[in-house]
């Protein structure tokens, strides 16, 4: 016989984004309890709203299944004495396990023989272990926790009641002063107490008192009545999946209705209006069948369909106030130049540790120049990017950007038009921010490519130079972000970025044009390399790369994010040859040995003169010519041509001694080692592969 069990948690409204998050982990909770509890179980099915969060378990067994456990003992020397008689030991023992010295045996292990007993426990009926899930409801994790009356228990939100019914049988427990029971709530304010009579009847009686308790049939009733709003009316509705799941988790009783807004706003951009819509008051915005923005939009309420209208009022008087202050803030804001603004960024602290946005916007003019030499922008492009640099900041302190903060950087690429600068321009001012998460949209252009890894890369170093470095999972200035962002778009754009290099070039050119403003980038220098670092083995992870083959080519000596994803992809491509475990083999003795050389770069002269034998001579000869050419070759073409040294290095470690006694000719065979290893780790570490 199997049985239905519902348990629901009623609480005070949830946030909408902890609710789908906050069931996922009760279901996972439910089952593991089960799971560990051994009793089986078909489905689990959950309902969730912004009140309630459930379960209902079908196909629950009636009874835990029976267990038997073999239990190891002490010694035998210890559990019998030496005329055979049971000792204390052996007797505390099977006791403990409820068994008697009948029950036991004996089981050699590692040439000492143990007592054993076999632990039998009979199953509990399901009734019996239920009340144990108010563990499972007391220790649900949450972003925010709350305490409430006088209680130092915390939760998301109080709970003001909780059903927990076996079939039709209420399963007792308390958490607090709130007792489990059949009784449920409807909606607040069309619904009232619902005694659920049985559990399969939870969602159905939950509907008679104006609850859609499924979240999925929730959403999917959003969506036609959305539909059917706007098939009426020839709109054009984009229905954002995120704004869909936050209204869905906003609302019991859903019921969609139209809005309108006064025509006159329309000359705001419209990226303000759909910000106003979607972001501050979750509506969703309509255009007509040619993409034009509209006044109009669509709403949910959290009820019924009377007195709509004047919730259709309410909601377009809280618009227009928006709308108006866009409004107005726009019009403002034109009133001043880009100068203007750019000049109040010296008084706006970037951070109290590293100075203003003002000095920032200095150094990032100083590293993008830099940066668009090297990745080989045009002049035209060069010139785009240094006048971006100047100002691209400035929309922070206008008053649109105060009032809707999230519109930075669009704003920026707006007023920047409308101030006669070349789209160029306005298009890296909104590019800088990108991408704006780990996977998210990158710079289209180039100008806006460049200023947006410049700033990146100011914002990791500046922080670092302050000694405000992220640790563990503390990150307060997503600086993982910024440095992710800088590899995604140096791989989006196909740009060599040495970080070395290029760090010496940056503080270089810094200090001439007396920007570093007594920040010392120099101290954490390599600290930033190995955190971008991280950051090339977080991209590799989200492509499901191979570990060994990840850490090979992040642990060379090359610094350059391009040419590690590059070898990357040159290691996978050959990883399955057949002749690979004998070239990598060969390759890392020649790293082993060259460990021991430790030579400075002004100690690497090979003397001929004072080889031994013809592999030396034979060696020597082809690294020279891969030496030589390994700059106008790919990546792929130096790995090949590091490979095919295979019999020659093979020849020479059968054929040459490395350490023999005379300094002179040990040192020049280490330095031979030593030229050939620094190839070998451009491509990477190559100890860190695994091959079999």
């Amino acid at each position: 016989m199997t049985h239905s069990y519902l348990l629901e948690i009623g609480l005070e409204e949830i946030p909408a984004h902890v609710v789908t998050p906050s069931i996922e982990q009760l279901q996972k909770r439910v089952t593991d309890f089960f799971d560990d509890e051994r009793i089986t179980f078909e489905t689990i099915k959950t309902f969730s709203t912004p009140r309630r969060l459930a379960v209902l378990v079908n196909g629950l067994a009636d009874r835990q299944a029976d267990e038997e456990e073999e239990v190891k003992g002490p010694a035998k020397k210890i559990a019998m004495d030496k005329d055979g008689n049971w000792s204390k030991a052996a007797m505390g023992f099977t006791r403990g396990q409820g068994v008697t010295t009948d029950d036991i045996t004996f089981k050699e292990l590692k040439g000492t023989e143990y007592v054993y007993v076999t632990k039998k426990t009979i199953g509990q009926d399901v009734a019996d272990v239920l009340p144990k899930l108010k563990t499972v409801v007391e220790k649900m994790t949450f972003p925010t926790m709350m305490k409430w009356a006088n209680y130092s228990f915390k939760y998301i939100r109080p709970i003001r009641w909780m059903v927990s019914l076996l079939d039709d049988q209420v399963v007792p427990f308390s958490i607090l002063d709130v007792q489990a029971s059949n009784v449920s709530q409807g909606h607040r304010f069309l619904g009232k107490p619902v005694t659920i009579a049985k559990a399969q009847n939870y969602e159905d009686q939950l509907k008679s008192v104006f609850v859609i308790a499924d979240a999925t049939k929730r959403k999917q009733l959003i969506k036609d009545q959305i539909d059917e709003i706007a098939n009426e009316k020839s709109w054009n509705i984009e229905v954002d999946p995120d704004l869909l799941e936050e209204v869905n988790n906003l609302v019991e009783w859903p019921t969609a209705f139209a809005g309108h807004f006064d025509e006159k706003y329309l000359e705001i951009p419209e990226e303000v209006l759909i910000t106003s819509m979607r972001d501050h008051q979750r509506f969703f915005y309509a255009r007509n069948k040619s993409g034009q923005l509209l006044p109009n939009f669509i709403s949910v309420r959290n009820g019924n369909k009377n007195y709509l209208e004047n919730v259709v009022r309410g909601n377009e008087k809280v618009l227009t106030a928006r709308l108006e202050d866009a409004a107005f803030f726009y019009h403002e804001d034109q009133k001043h130049s880009i100068d203007y603004y750019v000049e109040k960024l010296k008084k706006v602290s970037f951070h109290d540790k590293i100075g203003s946005m003002y000095e920032k916007m200095q150094r990032v003019q100083v590293i993008a120049q830099e940066l668009g030499k090297n990745v080989g922008l045009t002049d035209q492009e060069l010139a785009d990017v240094k006048r971006a640099s100047e100002i691209y900041k400035f929309d922070l302190v206008t008053g649109m950007v105060g009032e809707f903060p999230e519109l930075q950087g669009v704003m920026g690429e707006k007023y920047a038009l409308l101030g006669n600068e070349t789209p160029a321009v306005a298009t890296a001012i909104r590019e800088h921010y990108m991408p704006v998460s780990a996977d998210g949209a990158l710079p289209a252009t180039k100008v806006g490519a460049v200023l947006a890894i410049a700033d990146k890369f100011d914002d990791i170093g500046s922080f670092f130079a302050v000694d405000l470095i992220p640790t563990g999972s503390n990150d307060p200035y997503a600086l993982r972000r910024q440095a992710l962002g800088i590899v995604r778009i140096t791989r989006d754009q196909n740009w060599h970025f040495p970080m070395q290099s290029l760090q010496k070039q940056f503080l270089q050119d810094l200090r001439n044009h007396k920007a570093t403003f007594d920040l010392d980038f120099d101290q954490h220098a390599s600290d930033v390399r190995e955190f971008i670092k991280d950051r090339v083995r977080q991209w590799f992870s989200n492509k499901n790369a191979r570990y060994d083959i990840v850490e090979a080519v992040t642990k060379g000596t090359n610094s350059d994010i391009l040419n590690m994803l590059d070898a990357a992809k040159v290691l996978e491509a050959h990883k399955n040859d057949a002749d690979f475990k004998g070239n990598i083999e060969a390759l890392t003795r020649v790293l082993r040995i060259s460990e021991k050389a430790n030579l400075s770069n002004r100690d690497l002269v090979v003397d001929p003169a004072l080889f031994e034998n013809d592999s030396e001579r034979h060696l020597f000869d082809a690294v020279e010519g891969v030496r030589k050419e390994a700059k106008n070759r790919t990546l792929n073409e130096n790995f090949q041509a590091l490979q095919k040294l295979r019999p020659l290095i093979e020849t020479y470690f059968d054929q040459t001694m490395i350490m023999v006694d005379d300094e002179k000719i040990r040192k020049n065979r280490l330095n031979q080692l030593t030229i050939l290893a620094r190839l070998i780790f451009s491509i990477g570490n190559l100890k860190e592969l695994i091959v079999k």
